[in-house]
């Protein structure tokens, strides 16, 4: 069974807080326990938050010995940080950058993504829905499907 991780970036422990009419009042423990649900029997996911850039890159390096894929959530560390798309591209595991809202329908700064050269796909603009759409595409791509 594949074992995945999901990595949430800044401020998103704040979702169903912070501005509901982007992220909408969904929290991230709700969200965890949904995807749980949704992914019970076909893989072992698990799930990682932090607000420190620092922290995050030390997990993404975890991927590489722990986990078959990733998933990850940058935030606003998706549209400058360096050190973290390095941080991807040093590890041989798939991964799928996800964003609840459509970064490319909001402030101009949101349209670039430093990270999408480096990951195997990218979805936005789909909600929390994003989250089962990026799982299943992993899981695809490590069943050899893509």
């Amino acid at each position: 069974m594949y074992k995945l991780l999901v990595i949430n970036g800044p401020n998103l422990n704040r979702l169903g807080k912070r501005e509901p009419h982007i992220y909408g009042s969904t929290t991230l423990e709700e969200l965890e326990q949904r995807i749980k649900n949704v992914f019970n029997n076909q893989c072992i996911i698990e799930f990682y938050q932090s607000n420190h850039e620092g922290f995050i890159i030390d997990k993404i390096h975890d991927v590489e010995e722990l986990y078959d894929g990733l998933v990850i959530n940058p935030g606003a560390l998706t549209h400058y940080s360096l050190s973290l798309r390095d941080a991807i591209s040093s590890i041989s595991k798939p991964t799928i950058e996800v964003h609840i809202s459509n970064v490319h329908a909001r402030e101009e700064f949101r349209h670039k993504s430093v990270i999408a050269p480096v990951v195997k796909g990218q979805i936005v603009g789909l909600g929390l829905k994003g989250y089962e759409l990026a799982i299943t595409s992993l899981l695809s791509v490590l069943g050899g499907e893509n």
